[in-house]
């Protein structure tokens, strides 16, 4: 019941920009946290084993304190109907389905209109690869590929950990993400001292990975099996990415993935659908409902787990 009201919640009312002026966000302090201790334990010239080791060292800390201030929250709380509305508030600010959205949105506006150059603006805010070269094309695929990987990420994963074990499975799921976005790369100065926290995110995402792809599975028509989608996402260099983003390939009947320049040099991933069409800004449109289906029936799934829950 309580991730079903933090999703309804964070759906109606999102995070405010009046409350965001006035304390920031959860995930921002989250990551002042994690960047303390990288300039603080990050040192270059150090051993790759200690910096493996200072690197779990940092994970482990900045998990441990987040799952703690959740619990002491949980705690502080009263055992009303107001106190679980107010959790349910806190546990939506730890989700992205309504700014995903949004940002995306921000990419596909542009582009339909072919203002080539807004869309890559908007697009920059949401990848970290470069953009200043594209064209629509691969706007369009690098904002579908963004939106099916953070509908796990930032969405059905949260919700799944906040399932199990409350807000503070939530907010614990909401560091090792946080710490595998800021540290977790293959770049000379995290390699090492990321690793573990890359390590640790590829296992709490490896089931909602899952679970995202069989919503846009359904969301998007099942126009393939699911077989096939399985076989595609295992072309991907990540083992949950690719999951989603095959999903929402299949279900738009383009290719995504392949190719991408980032600023430490070109990626020659495989092309997920390789025999499908080249994305434009129709299928990015039609991605953004696909993926409004997709969090239609992860509200369904909320409705009978909380019905379940409630004994029914």
């Amino acid at each position: 019941m309580l991730m079903l009201m933090a999703m309804v919640a964070e759906l109606c009312l999102g995070w405010p920009p009046s409350l965001f002026a006035a304390i920031r966000h959860p995930v921002v302090w989250i990551g002042w946290m994690i960047n303390r201790l990288e300039r603080l334990l990050n040192r270059e010239g150090s051993l790759p084993l200690a910096r493996q080791l200072l690197g779990m060292l940092t994970a482990l800390l900045v998990v441990i304190v987040t799952t703690l201030v959740a619990l002491l929250l949980v705690w502080l709380l009263p055992d009303t109907l107001a106190g679980f509305m107010l959790e349910a508030l806190i546990a939506s600010s730890l989700l992205a389905t309504r700014s995903l959205y949004a940002h995306v949105a921000a990419v596909s506006r542009p582009l339909l209109r072919a203002d080539v150059s807004e869309a890559r603006s908007a697009l920059s805010l949401i990848v970290g690869r470069r953009t200043a070269d594209l064209q629509e094309s691969g706007i369009a695929g690098a904002a579908l590929e963004s939106l099916a990987e953070n509908a796990s990420d930032g969405v059905v994963a949260p919700l799944f950990w906040g399932v199990l074990f409350g807000l503070p499975g939530l907010a614990a799921y909401k560091a090792i993400n946080t710490l595998d976005s800021m540290i977790g790369h293959k770049s000379t100065r995290y390699l090492d001292f990321g690793r573990f926290s890359a390590k640790l995110d590829d296992v709490v995402n490896w089931l909602p990975a899952r679970l995202s792809a069989l919503l846009i599975w359904l969301a998007g028509g099942r126009v393939c099996s699911f077989r096939s989608l399985a076989m595609q996402a295992r072309h991907h260099r990540s083992p949950n990415a690719g999951w989603p983003e095959s999903a929402m390939a299949f279900a738009l009947k383009i290719k995504l993935s392949g190719p991408r320049v980032y600023e430490e040099g070109i990626s020659e991933e495989p092309w997920l659908n390789a025999e499908g069409a080249s994305p434009g800004a129709p299928e990015l449109h039609q991605g953004l409902l696909v993926y409004a289906y997709a969090m239609v029936w992860m509200l369904v799934l909320l409705v009978l787990l909380a019905w379940l829950d409630l004994g029914y």
